[in-house]
């Protein structure tokens, strides 16, 4: 099992202020990582995850030996974090003190899921974070036509060269139809031969498998749909967390909380968002794009 190190660890558990008997929850548990460290801490936690296959990782990490002692503290449930209100009154985990969001894709789904999240590895593209979702990156390559492909890329990926891959995408499916990540890089590395990309420090896949994924898991309405639900579970006093890895999602947080703010609802914590020190950098260099921004509901 690839263990995943949960970026801006410690700086999430001082914004949540971890204490003893503190009631919080992990709206993107993933393998664990962060609820294990909150329960260490004292916390109590109730875990949400829309992928079945990764919360199975989540428990056993939970229930290992390590853990174990801890494990009463944490309740894991199936669900996608935009019914953070139900979920959350269903298991009694109203008025809480703390909310966590960590954005990213885990090191599983990357690594072992099989659903062609990584342009590294030749897999289906699937792509779907909930294998319950029906549309996959696939079905999106193969039916949308140029237009939508080049608004999908700049609108999600903020592709430079979106229309030049639309139309290399279109062409390429005239001959086969796109089934797995390598067909894919085969078309963005084309296109990006056709630039001069000697500069790049990212491979020239990178924002059209983000765009996909972003596309396939509806990840930004998403997020604005669970922002201010989970608002509304905290209690007086209690603190959202989000951990975000694109600009999309860290614009969609700021707006949010500067809004809570002018309402007189909420206290900004971080004015400007905290970034991984020089050390996490150099042991998790994929953390490079990670802001933390934190709020303090008042009332």
């Amino acid at each position: 099992m690839v263990i995943h190190k949960p970026v801006l660890l410690e700086e999430a558990l001082g914004f949540l202020k971890v204490e003893n008997g503190k009631r919080f929850i992990d709206a993107t548990v993933g393998e664990g990582g962060h609820a294990v460290a909150i329960a260490q801490r004292g916390g109590v936690v109730l875990g949400i995850d829309q992928d079945p296959e990764i919360l199975e990782q989540a428990k056993g990490l939970i229930g290992s030996s390590v853990h174990r002692p801890i494990g009463s503290k944490i309740e894991l449930v199936q669900g996608n974090f935009r019914e953070i209100e139900r979920i959350a009154r269903e298991n009694r985990f109203t008025e809480v003190d703390g909310i966590l969001l960590d954005l990213g894709i885990s090191s599983w789904h990357l690594k072992e899921s099989g659903r062609g999240f990584s342009f590294q590895k030749d897999e289906p593209l699937d792509m779907r974070a909930d294998p319950n979702l029906t549309v996959t990156a696939a079905d999106l390559l193969n039916g949308l036509n140029k237009d939508e492909l080049k608004e999908l890329f700049q609108k999600y990926g903020e592709e430079e060269r979106a229309p030049q891959l639309a139309a290399a995408v279109v062409r390429a499916r005239s001959l086969k139809p796109f089934r797995t990540t390598t067909d894919l890089v085969g078309v963005a590395e084309k296109v990006g031969r056709t630039k001069d990309v000697r500069r790049d420090r990212i491979h020239p896949a990178t924002k059209i498998f983000q765009a996909l994924r972003i596309a396939v898991n509806d990840e930004v309405e998403n997020l604005r749909s669970v922002l201010p639900r989970a608002f509304e579970v905290l209690g007086a006093g209690g603190r959202l967390v989000v951990v975000s890895f694109h600009s999309l999602e860290d614009r969609e947080v700021k707006r949010f909380f500067q809004q809570m703010k002018e309402q007189g609802r909420g206290m900004v914590l971080t004015e400007k968002p905290q970034t991984p020190a020089t050390a996490e950098l150099a042991q998790n260099p994929q953390s490079r794009s990670a802001k933390l921004r934190a709020i303090e509901r008042k009332c």
